[in-house]
C-alpha cells in the first residue's frame, strides 16, 4: 500500500509574507532562504526529502480556494499508486501532476474541501 511517509511541508497565506519571514527569523532564529521566502528543515539522511515551511501571497492562487488559508504538504512514497488508491476510495483528486527536478506533485480535497499537496522526493 502507497502511504504517507512524512510531513513535506506547512504552507499558509500572510499579508505581507517576507514581513512575517523576517519576524520569524528574528523571534525564532528560522534561516528564511531568500529563494523562496521559507525555511528547509532536514530530516533524516536515509529517507528522501525534507520539511518546508513558507508563508505564501494573501492573494497566491496555488492553494485552489481563496478562503483556504493553508495547505499541508504531504511527502509519500508512491505519488501514483496512493492517487489511485484515495480515488478508488472515492477522494476527490485533481488531475493535474508536476514532475520537476524537486519531485512529483499530485493533489486531493479532504472531505473539508481544504487543498493537499503530495509530494514524492526525487529519487
Amino acid at each position: 500500500m502507497a502511504k504517507v511517509t512524512g510531513l513535506g511541508g506547512v504552507f499558509f497565506r500572510a499579508r505581507d509574507p517576507k514581513a512575517l519571514a523576517q519576524w520569524y527569523a528574528t523571534h525564532l532564529g528560522l534561516v528564511v532562504d531568500p529563494s523562496y521566502g521559507g525555511v528547509r528543515f532536514e530530516e533524516d539522511a536515509a529517507r528522501p526529502g525534507f520539511t518546508l515551511w513558507t508563508p505564501f501571497a494573501q492573494d497566491t492562487g496555488y492553494f485552489g480556494d481563496p478562503a483556504q488559508p493553508f495547505m499541508l504538504n504531504f511527502r509519500v512514497d508512491d505519488l501514483d499508486a496512493l492517487l489511485a488508491q484515495l480515488r478508488a476510495a472515492g477522494v476527490w483528486v485533481d488531475e493535474q501532476r508536476e514532475d520537476g527536478e524537486y519531485g512529483r506533485f499530485g493533489w486531493i480535497r479532504d472531505p473539508e474541501g481544504h487543498r493537499v499537496e503530495l509530494w514524492q522526493p526525487p529519487g
